[in-house]
């Protein structure tokens, strides 16, 4: 579909840069995390990534553990937060009643779930949006509540998740009996088994990846960023944001450490991995938070975009899309059920090919941006949105 001058101008100035820069450059966060779960022919390593077999294998290892795993998840359920109430405000700028402005909210995080099914199952790629459909449909009520609600909340369910998920990935990594993950994949998988099996577990995944991972802090966190107008008014914010991403990297280096000298340096039980593990997700939040400052930073400073700004621009306004394109990249690459590279390369090769994928999806975006047309899916979900809205 493409969209005339006159149409495009009120949206250039609406969009925030620091959001869409921060939505296309987490991308390549997610797709770098996603490519070593398909892995099945190495030999498990830490939690979900496989064992090094070279320098650069363990290069690649350690960047994800400090700064990718549970990092570039917590920073796209932040983008969600923010992005959730900035539609929650733009229905009710246009007359929307806050019940009808929640009701779309809830309308489009239905949406969310049914293409992280099509991901999940019938695609067969590695799927977080059914889970952050979930979470939209929990916060929904809360997008019409002052900040001090938002905050309460964001306090109650942090302290819930700090108590519990170290204990639940404890014994987690106890039955496992393992520092590494058990492999999903194997080179036996059809494509009709893959998804016959996925089929059978849908339904239950966001709920476990809920318990399991701190998912709404960070949608709270984000919503509490929106409220606030860090990330699109960032150039009002300049201290608190460098305050931000200092104590936030902080943070979420110093809960890497420990995990990252599993297996190497240090020993500890299987209990006790779990426990290290569950604190490197939650400082993971941490880092989330850190990163979605530090873009505030950059779009406060970036007066005039120039090439490289502009096609991360361009992917982050079609994020949906390409997050979705991208995961069927690394199945049709990578798994077994189609090309089957993952048979034959380690974690490294897989990496490259990770990034492959994501400069490709840049080449793409910055294609529909000069030729004025929105991301497909982009469309679709706009459409479903507002039928009958």
């Amino acid at each position: 579909m493409f969209v005339t001058s006159q149409n495009r101008k009120p949206e250039i100035k609406k969009r925030a840069i620091s959001l869409d820069l921060a939505r296309g450059t987490i991308l390549l966060l997610i797709v770098l995390a996603h490519a070593p779960l398909y892995l099945y022919n190495a030999e498990p390593g830490l939690m979900q990534r496989v064992a090094s077999t070279n320098f650069f294998d363990e290069i690649v290892n350690l960047f994800g553990i400090f700064f990718i795993d549970h990092r570039a998840r917590a920073m796209f359920a932040l983008l969600l937060g923010y992005g959730l109430v900035l539609l929650f405000n733009s229905q009710r700028s246009k007359g929307k009643s806050k019940k009808d402005a929640a009701k779309l909210i809830r309308r489009r995080s239905w949406y969310l779930i049914l293409f992280g099914f099509i991901l999940a199952v019938i695609v067969g790629g590695q799927d977080i949006l059914m889970a952050y459909g979930f979470a939209g449909l929990i916060v929904s009520t809360l997008l019409s509540r002052n900040l001090k609600v938002i905050v309460q909340s964001l306090i109650i369910i942090t302290l819930i998740y700090c108590l519990v998920t170290p204990i639940l990935w404890g014994f987690g990594m106890l039955e496992f009996k393992s520092y590494g993950f058990p492999l999903d994949l194997s080179a036996t998988d059809t494509y009709l088994n893959r998804t016959l099996s996925l089929l059978a577990t849908f339904p239950i995944i966001p709920i476990i990846i809920h318990l399991m991972i701190p998912i709404l802090p960070s949608v709270l966190i984000g919503m509490w960023l929106a409220k606030k107008q860090l990330l699109t008014k960032p150039e009002l914010h300049l201290r608190s944001l460098k305050l931000i991403s200092v104590i936030g990297l902080t943070i979420s280096i110093l809960g890497a450490l420990p995990l990252s000298l599993i297996g190497s340096v240090w020993h500890p039980s299987f209990f006790v991995s779990g426990l290290i593990f569950g604190l490197h997700i939650l400082t993971g939040i941490a880092g989330g938070l850190a990163y979605a400052a530090i873009f505030g930073l950059i779009g406060a400073k970036l007066k005039e975009p120039g090439p490289i700004s502009n096609s991360l621009k361009a992917l982050g306004k079609r994020s949906l899309t390409f997050y979705i394109w991208n995961e069927a990249m690394l199945v049709l690459f990578l798994s077994p059920v189609a090309l089957d590279l993952a048979g034959t390369v380690n974690n490294g090769i897989a990496a490259l090919i990770a990034v492959g994928i994501w400069m490709f999806s840049i080449l793409m975006a910055t294609l529909l941006e000069k030729n004025n047309m929105n991301g497909p899916l982009e469309i679709v979900m706009r459409r479903m949105m507002y039928k009958n809205a």
